[in-house]
Parts: structure tokens; sequence; C-alpha cells
């Protein structure tokens, strides 16, 4: 089984890994102070978060890889996160539209792993569950707020909730890994997630006045394939801003 575990949580690691580079982007930037140091935080939890997924991937995989080395010495392909989180922030309204849809995802599943009968997997999911209940209540807000605002915003909010949908349908794909993991007891299929996420987030869409797409619209196979290294171009720019100190000065450390 320990080809099947490293796999997995090499999957989590590297999604969560993704969004935390995705949302250290706003460091900065963001519309406001306290807006600017909330999204900061949920990077660093979710940075946090896939140093000890891929710290538990390199144990598994024996091969002498560390968390850095499997951060900063992977291409692109060899990566397995989720197409949505690797996507350009956009505006805002884009960047809290993926948020929500990922962080109801990402509690649900959590809480499922709490539970796997590998006892490091349900460990570090115990320890990620309570940040992640603080992400989905924060992205919730905001979207509600941005969705029943102006006009303006309400337009924004329902174009960028359309963009990211397309790219959900792969959370709830079960392939051979998840199937096998699910078989073990553990992790769930990831199909069994979908109910769940889609009453939530049909709650928060309805009370954010805003429109909720087709389910099926969020199944498209063309947008999926990041589990299994076929990646968006919006990858390689991340991992070449990532990586670039230890691309530029290998093996270097503070």
């Amino acid at each position: 089984m320990k080809p099947t575990l490293f796999e997995y949580s090499l999957r989590i690691g590297d999604t969560t890994l993704v969004l935390a580079q995705r949302l250290s982007e706003w460091t900065g930037h963001g519309p406001a102070l306290e807006e600017d140091l909330a999204m900061t935080n949920v990077s660093l939890d979710l940075l946090g978060q896939a140093r000890m997924w891929l710290t538990l991937a390199g144990e598994l995989e024996g091969a002498g890889r560390n968390e850095d080395q499997l951060a900063y010495l992977r291409d692109a392909p060899e990566y397995r996160n989720y197409l949505l989180v690797e996507r350009d922030n956009g505006h805002y309204g884009n960047t809290i539209a993926r948020q929500f849809l990922f962080d109801v995802w990402h509690f649900l599943l959590l809480q499922q792993l709490c539970t796997s009968n590998d006892e490091r997997i349900a460990a570090i999911a115990e320890k990620s569950l309570k940040e992640v209940g603080y992400h989905v209540r924060r992205s919730t807000d905001i979207l509600v707020r941005l969705g029943d605002g102006t006009a303006e915003s309400h337009a924004r909010m329902q174009d960028a909730v359309d963009d990211a949908w397309r790219f959900c349908g792969e959370l709830f794909i079960d392939d051979d890994l998840t199937l096998t993991m699910a078989e073990h007891n553990f992790a769930p299929t990831h199909a069994s997630l979908r109910p769940a996420w889609f009453e939530h987030v049909q709650a928060t869409l309805t009370e954010a006045t805003l429109r909720v797409p087709e389910p099926d619209a969020a199944m498209h196979p063309a947008y999926a394939g990041g589990v299994h290294g076929r990646h968006t171009e919006a990858l390689g720019y991340l991992l070449a801003e990532m990586q670039h100190l230890q691309r530029s000065y290998p093996g270097a450390v503070w």
C-alpha cells in the first residue's frame, strides 16, 4: 500500500502547496488591509498543511526526498494537484469564487480523512480541519457579501463562479487511486463528497443572489487531468517563480 499512500499524500500536498503559492500573490495587493492579512494567513495555513502532506509523502516513498525536494525539484508534469487551484488569480472575485468552491470540498474531505485507517493521514487531517473550517466560513461570508452587493459586484461574482465551476468536477472524479484508498478505508470516495458539497454551495449562492450553475456543467472531461500530470500552462509559470531560488542555487540552505 505504500505507493498508493504516497501518491494520495502527494496529490493533497501538491494541491495545498499550489493554492498556497497562488494566494501568496495577493500579499500586499489585497483590496483592504484586513483582507490582505486574512488572505496571507490562509496561504500560510495551506503551506503548513502542504508541508505535512509532502513530508509524509517523502517518508512513504523512501527515496530520500524530503518536503523541500518534492516541492522544488519536480517539473510541472510531475505535480498531482487539481486544476482548479493552479488557475490564475484574476480579480479578487475570481480568487474568492475559486477559494469558496475549494474550501467546501477541502473541509468535507478532511472530515472524512479524520477517520482514516492510516493514523498518519488521520493526524494530518485533524490538525488541518480547524483551519479549513475557518477558511470555509471566511470565503462563504465574502462570497455572499460580494454577490449580494452592487450590480457590478454581483455581475463580476456570477462570472467568477461560472468560470471556476468548470474545474470543480475533477474534485469528485474517482480513479484507481481514490478507489483503492476507499477500499482500505484510508480515504472516502471523492464522488461521495459531492452531494454535501453541492448542498452547501447551492445554499450559499442562493443567499448571495447568484445563479447556481448546472451541476453537470462542473463535470466537463476537458477540465480534468491535473492529478495525472496534465496541467494548464498556468502551473508552469507558477512553478518558475516558486522554484526560482532553488533552481538558481541548487542545494542552497539558510
